[in-house]
C-alpha cells in the first residue's frame, strides 16, 4: 500500500522537513488563458450588446514633460443644447432600457447582422465625424451634429439601470487637421467633478501612435462643467471643450482616463504564467465565474515556505481593484503592484518570504467589459453588497468574501485593500475604520495612510482621509472586512486628475504615476511591519498631536472648554463626511429579482378568483340579507333627510359633535371620537341620571338564560349582546386614560341606539332597528366610572365565550372609591 502511494504523482517526499513526510504537489492547471479570438475565454457580452470585430490596441507612452492642468479663465463658452430638434443624428445604438435585466451571454454578443449606427459619407469632402463606442469598455449611445465641427454626445447609462453616466470612452474618424472642433457631453449626472478644477480630457491618435509612438495625452481648451435643465425638468451636468486634432482623415479616440479592459488585464497574466521564474511564487486560478460567465482571477503569490511551521507563521494581505467598472486607474495600481511584487527586486523577495498575498485584479469583468461606470450586470453597485447572501446575483463579491473568511481561519490578514479611483478630489488618499472600541490599538488604522504620505509627499494627501464609518458605507468592501476582524481594512482612492501637492503640483497623473504607486504600497508595508518599532512610534505620537489640534480646533469652534481631555471627544467628532461617492441609489435586489417580483404582481392581479359553489341554504340567506339591505339604505336615507334641525347639546365636551343616527355607520369606520366599552355604572351613578339611558353590565355578569333575564338581574339592565335571540348593542363611553378603548375598537363593535325595555318594541328578528326605531341622535353626557370595573374590562376585554358563570366583581352601593371622570353618549328625543 505504501508502495503505491509512492507512485502517485501528486504526492512527494518533504526533505527539508523529514524523510518520512509526504506532502501534495502544487496542482495542475485546470484552465487555459486566451490565446485567440475562439478562445472559450474570450469575453462573453449579453445577448443583446452589439459589438464590431476590431480588436483595440493602444501604445503606452509617458509624456516626456508634465501635463498642467487647464487654467479656467472665467469667460469659458457654454452652449445651449438643442438636441435632435435643431441637429443631425449621426451615430445611435440602443439604449440602456430601464427595468430590463441580464437573460443571457456569448462571445461576440447579439447574434442578429450588425447594424450600422453611424451616418455614411456622402463623398470624400464630407466633414461628418464617424463615431463609434461599440467595443470592449466603449460607452457613447447618441452624437447629434448642431454645426460643421459641433457635436452634442450622450452617453449610455449602466446597463439594466437609468443611472451613472460618467465614464466614455469612444472613436471618432473622418478627422481635419487645424480645426477646431467642440464636443458637448450633456447628460452627466454629478454636481461635482474634477473638470471644474482644471482636468482635461485624453485623446489617442492612431496616427500618431503608428509614426511616432505617441499614446493617450491631455488636450482640449475652453473647458467648462455646468448645469441645465431638460424640457422635462430634470437636471442634469454638460462637459464641453473644444480640440484641433493633430492629423487629417485619422482615428481617434476619447476617455475619461486611461483605458484598460478584461483583454488588457488577460494578456498581462498571460505574461506572468508563462514566466517560468515567477510561475514558482505566483498561482493563478479562478475564483469564480461572474453574472455573464467570465472569469474572475485570484493570484496568489508568496514564496514557497521552509516547512508547514514557516508557512503557518506567514501572515496574509488582500487586495482588490476595479469593483466599479469606470474607475480604470485602480487597474493601472495593481498592475504596478503586481509588477514589483513578482519581481526579483530584494524588498519584493523579503515580502514574499513574510507574507502571502491574495489578490483579485478585476472584481467587476462584466462592468469592465460592457462599458459601464459602477454598476455590475445585477444593476446594482457592488461595494455595497459585501453583506449580500444572494451568490447567484453577487458571485464575485460573495466568493471574494468566502475567500477571505476561509483566509481569516487560517491565518491573521494584516491588511486589506480595496483600490477605488475617485472622480471629484485630487491626489490619492484613503478611507479606514475607526477602533474606537479597542482603546490598545487607538489611532493604529491610521498609522498606514500617514507612512505612505511620508513616502510619497507629492502624490499622497494624509489630510484627505477619513476613518468614519458611516451607516450608508456598511455594505462596502472596507467595512464589512473590517467587521470580520481585519484591523488595517482600507479603500484607497486615487483621482482623475492629477496632484496638487509638492514637484507634481497642478500636473495631471499619467498611468506610470499610478504604477509606481503600487511600489509605494510595498515600501510602506515593510516600513508598517520593520521589526524596528521606532518608524511605528513615531507615527503615533504624531498622529496623536494632531488629533489634539483637531480636538481644541473643534471645541474652540463650538465655544467649549478648552481644558476638556482629548480623550472624551469621539474620533467621529473632528472628521467631516467622506464624501466619498453615493451610490445609495443602486442599493437593493438585483434587476433581474425586482423584474420577477414584478411579473408575479400583474399575474396575481390578473388572475381571477374562482367562484365556489353555494347550497341553497346559502344563496337563499344572501337573497335575504340583500332585501334587508336596500331596504335599511333606503330607510336611512330618508331619516337622514330630517336631521338638519337637531338642536345641539350645550353639555357636549370640546371638539365632540352629535352624531346622527343614519351617521353612525359612517363614523364607525373613523372612529376617532367614538370610544366603544361594555363598562357599566354603579348602582349610585345609575340614579344619579336625569336622563334614562341602558345600562348594560360587562359579559362575564351575566348567565345564558336564552334570552331571558334572570333573577338577579333588574329590569333596568338590557340584555348582555351574548345571550341567543337578543341584538348586539353596547353602551358607549369616552375617557382618554381608559387602556381599554384600543381593544374594544378592534371588536369591531357596531353603534346602534339604546332602548328602555319597556318601552323596547317588538319586531322579527330579520328586520333591522332602523327599520323599526323613530330617529334619535346621540350627545355626550358626563358621568363617572368605578375603577373597579375598569379592572374587570381589562381582565375580561372581550373574551367572554367560556367564563364560568359565577366570575364577576360584585360591589354594593356603599363602598367608597375614587371615581373617574369621562362623557358618555347618550340619545335624546328629537
Amino acid at each position: 500500500m505504501e508502495t503505491a502511494l509512492l507512485k502517485s504523482k501528486q504526492r512527494m517526499l518533504d526533505q527539508l522537513e523529514s524523510p518520512s513526510i509526504l506532502r501534495l504537489r502544487e496542482p495542475r492547471n485546470l484552465f487555459s488563458l486566451p490565446r485567440g479570438r475562439n478562445s472559450k475565454l474570450t469575453p462573453l457580452w449579453p445577448i443583446e450588446c452589439e459589438v464590431i470585430e476590431d480588436h483595440i490596441y493602444h501604445t503606452e507612452w509617458v509624456p516626456p514633460e508634465p501635463e498642467p492642468f487647464y487654467q479656467p479663465t472665467g469667460n469659458e463658452f457654454a452652449p445651449e443644447i438643442v438636441g435632435e430638434s435643431s441637429g443631425t443624428v449621426v451615430f445611435c445604438i440602443e439604449p440602456a432600457i430601464t427595468g430590463t435585466y441580464f437573460i443571457a451571454s456569448r462571445v461576440g454578443g447579439s447574434r442578429q447582422p450588425l447594424k450600422s449606427a453611424a451616418v455614411s459619407l456622402k463623398d470624400p469632402e464630407d466633414t461628418v465625424l464617424l463615431f463609434e463606442s461599440r467595443f470592449e469598455s466603449g460607452n457613447l449611445q447618441k452624437a447629434v451634429r448642431v454645426g460643421e465641427y459641433e457635436y452634442e454626445l450622450t452617453l449610455r447609462t449602466d446597463l439594466y439601470t437609468s443611472k451613472h453616466t460618467q465614464w466614455y470612452y469612444f472613436r471618432v474618424q473622418n478627422t481635419r487637421k487645424d480645426v477646431k472642433y467642440r464636443f458637448t457631453i450633456v447628460n452627466l449626472m454629478k454636481a461635482k467633478s474634477l473638470y471644474n478644477m482644471g482636468m482635461k480630457p485624453l485623446m489617442y491618435s492612431q496616427k500618431d501612435a503608428e509614426s511616432q509612438g505617441i499614446g493617450w495625452r491631455r488636450v482640449g481648451n475652453d473647458i467648462k462643467y455646468y448645469k441645465y435643465n431638460t424640457e422635462e425638468g430634470q437636471t442634469l451636468y454638460c462637459l464641453t471643450w473644444t480640440v484641433c486634432f493633430p492629423n487629417s482623415y485619422d482615428t481617434c479616440y476619447f476617455a475619461q482616463f486611461y483605458p484598460y479592459t478584461y483583454s488588457d488585464l488577460q494578456n498581462y497574466l498571460l505574461t506572468l504564467v508563462g514566466n517560468p521564474l515567477y510561475s514558482q511564487y505566483c498561482k493563478l486560478r479562478p475564483l469564480c465565474n461572474s453574472l455573464a460567465g467570465n472569469i474572475v482571477y485570484l493570484l496568489t503569490i508568496t514564496n514557497p515556505s521552509k516547512g508547514v511551521i514557516a508557512a503557518a507563521a506567514k501572515k496574509a494581505i488582500i487586495l482588490s481593484a476595479r469593483v466599479h467598472p469606470g474607475e480604470t486607474n485602480s487597474s493601472w495600481v495593481m498592475r504596478g503592484f503586481l509588477d514589483f511584487i513578482v519581481s526579483d527586486a530584494p524588498d519584493a523577495h523579503l515580502l514574499r518570504d513574510l507574507f502571502i498575498f491574495k489578490v483579485v485584479p478585476m472584481l467587476n469583468p462584466d462592468g469592465v467589459i460592457v462599458g459601464n461606470y459602477r454598476c455590475s450586470l445585477a444593476g446594482r453597485d457592488l461595494n455595497r453588497n459585501y453583506r449580500t447572501e444572494l451568490k447567484e446575483s453577487f458571485p464575485c463579491i460573495w466568493y471574494t468574501r468566502a475567500m477571505i473568511k476561509r483566509v481569516l481561519e487560517e491565518r491573521e490578514v494584516l491588511l486589506y485593500c480595496d483600490i477605488h479611483g475617485h472622480s471629484r478630489k485630487n491626489n490619492i488618499f484613503m478611507y479606514g475604520c475607526n477602533n474606537k472600541h479597542a482603546q490598545n490599538q487607538l489611532l493604529h488604522e491610521r498609522i498606514f495612510p500617514l507612512m505612505m504620505s511620508k513616502n510619497i509627499p507629492d502624490k499622497f494627501c494624509f489630510n484627505s482621509c477619513k476613518f468614519q464609518v458611516q451607516k450608508c458605507k456598511e455594505g462596502t468592501g472596507r467595512v464589512v472586512m473590517w467587521r470580520m476582524g481585519i484591523l488595517n481594512s482600507y479603500t484607497m482612492e486615487s483621482t482623475f486628475s492629477g496632484s496638487t501637492l509638492g514637484a507634481k503640483s497642478s500636473c495631471h497623473f499619467t498611468f506610470e504615476d499610478l504604477k509606481s504607486l503600487g511600489y509605494h504600497v510595498c515600501d510602506t508595508l515593510l516600513d508598517f511591519c520593520d521589526p524596528d518599532r521606532s518608524k511605528f512610534q513615531q507615527c503615533l505620537l504624531e498622529l496623536t498631536e494632531l488629533l489634539k489640534q483637531k480636538i481644541q480646533t473643534k471645541l474652540s469652534e463650538l465655544g467649549k472648554n478648552m481644558e476638556s481631555t482629548w480623550s472624551d471627544i469621539s474620533l467621529s467628532d473632528v472628521e467631516s463626511s467622506t464624501s466619498g461617492s453615493d451610490s445609495s441609489q443602486s442599493d437593493g435586489p438585483p434587476a433581474h429579482l425586482l423584474k420577477m417580483v414584478e411579473k408575479d404582481c400583474n399575474e396575481k392581479k390578473k388572475k381571477k378568483k374562482k367562484k365556489l359553489l353555494r347550497t341553497r341554504k346559502e344563496r337563499n340567506d344572501l337573497h335575504q340579507k340583500l332585501d334587508v339591505s336596500h331596504a335599511l339604505k333606503h330607510k336611512e336615507k330618508v331619516l337622514g333627510e330630517n336631521t338638519s334641525n337637531c338642536q345641539k347639546c350645550q353639555e357636549i365636551p370640546k371638539g365632540k359633535q352629535i352624531v346622527p343616527l343614519t351617521e353612525c355607520e359612517f363614523r364607525i369606520k373613523n372612529p376617532s371620537p367614538l370610544l366603544i366599552s361594555t363598562i357599566p355604572l354603579s348602582p349610585i351613578q345609575r340614579n344619579s341620571f336625569t336622563t334614562t339611558t341602558i345600562k348594560q353590565l360587562p359579559a362575564p355578569f351575566y348567565e345564558h338564560s336564552n334570552g331571558e333575564l334572570n333573577g338577579k338581574q333588574d329590569a333596568g339592565t338590557s340584555l348582555p349582546s351574548s345571550c341567543p335571540g337578543v341584538k348586539r348593542y353596547r353602551s358607549l363611553w369616552w375617557h382618554p386614560e381608559v387602556p381599554s378603548v384600543t381593544s374594544m375598537l378592534r371588536r369591531s363593535l357596531s353603534l346602534k341606539s339604546q332602548v328602555l325595555l319597556s318601552n323596547r318594541p317588538r319586531w322579527h328578528l330579520s328586520q333591522s332597528r332602523s327599520q323599526v326605531l323613530p330617529h334619535r341622535e346621540f350627545i355626550w353626557k358626563p358621568f363617572q366610572i368605578d375603577p373597579i370595573l375598569l379592572k374587570t374590562e381589562n381582565e375580561y376585554g372581550a373574551n367572554t365565550k367560556g367564563l364560568p358563570k359565577a366570575i364577576g366583581h360584585k360591589y354594593s352601593s356603599q363602598d367608597s372609591r375614587e371615581t373617574i371622570q369621562g362623557f358618555r353618549f347618550v340619545y335624546q328625543e328629537p
